[in-house]
């Protein structure tokens, strides 16, 4: 099977360059209008490796695009965040005449907020981990406030560049991230009903490993198992979980865990340790510490409650 030539972009020049654009205005910061973007058919078929950050609005991309396995249409408006070194794996499908795109591209590279306090923070946000599937659907208010926030970066690249021009745009970023995690936590809160399917099958998939008897052999499920069996990313899932039960994705799975422990407890005559050895533990100490900081007692004293 042929694989899929991947396209390394380093650089916001090189972006503008594959893209057909005028050479940006400031090397390591540029935000693109994007009905001006060209497509070239050589890449068409490729996976592209960025080498700085991608903040985008899109609306009415002329075509579908692929991400991973699964085809997307950008007909409404949305947003994505992209981190460097992260693979985009997009095939330019099919064309529409009749769309007209629209939106906008923000590009930060690494060397422009390297030594700032945005430089560790951004790592918090945990959407630039999401996929295309998992973009943030904006409501027209949302997007002329973020469409504002690009604007006043370029506003202020564009001007002449002074001891205060980083800091100022640097700001403006961080607003506009922190508007991210506002809309994205109401988008979790708006679409209750897909979210809720997200909790019923992660209950499915938990039910169905404790079910196999994998612990023995296998451990605990991990975030990212569980998050692949629900074809989504983990950070998508878990901030996703804690919106609409205040738990995270490994807090379920521990919440799980210590239903079936309390099951055995209460109902059978193993010991600690054989039980400890059923739910996957090398070693049963690991076992009553989890089991403890969860219930506020031992697993002998829960087990005592019921004698």
């Amino acid at each position: 099977m042929k694989s899929t030539p991947i396209v390394k972009v380093n650089s916001i020049s090189e972006f503008h360059k594959f893209r057909g654009l005028k050479p940006p205005l400031h090397p390591l910061v540029s935000l693109i209008d994007y009905s001006t973007v060209k497509y070239f058919p050589e890449y068409n078929h490729v996976s592209w490796l960025l080498g700085y950050f991608s903040i985008s609005i899109k609306k009415d991309v002329p075509g579908k695009y692929r991400y991973g396995q699964m085809e997307y249409d950008f007909d409404e408006g949305m947003m994505s965040f992209f981190a460097p070194n992260q693979i985009l794996n997009v095939a330019y499908l099919e064309s529409d005449p009749n769309k007209k795109p629209s939106g906008w591209i923000l590009l930060i590279h690494p060397d422009f907020i390297w030594n700032t306090s945005l430089a560790k923070r951004i790592k918090e946000y945990s959407f630039f981990e999401y996929a295309v599937t998992e973009s943030l659907f904006l409501s027209e208010k949302e997007e002329q406030i973020m469409e504002q926030l690009m604007l006043n970066i370029q506003l202020e690249y564009q001007a002449s560049i002074d001891q205060f021009s980083q800091g100022i745009i640097i700001s403006q970023i961080e607003l506009l991230l922190n508007y991210a995690e506002r809309f994205y936590e109401r988008q979790f809160l708006t679409r209750r009903k897909q979210n809720h399917s997200l909790l019923t099958r992660l209950e499915d998939v938990l039910n169905e490993y404790f079910k196999r008897n994998s612990l023995r052999n296998q451990g605990l499920p991990t975030v990212q198992f569980v998050a692949n069996e629900l074809n989504v990313t983990p950070n998508y899932l878990s901030n996703c979980l804690k919106s609409l039960t205040g738990l995270s994705t490994q807090n379920h799975i521990h919440e799980k865990l210590i239903a079936i422990a309390k099951e055995k407890l209460s109902a059978t005559d193993l010991s600690v340790g054989e039980i400890a050895f059923e739910l996957g533990f090398e070693h049963s100490q690991s076992f009553s510490k989890l089991f403890k900081n969860k219930t506020n007692l031992s697993p002998l004293d829960f087990r005592a409650s019921f004698n």
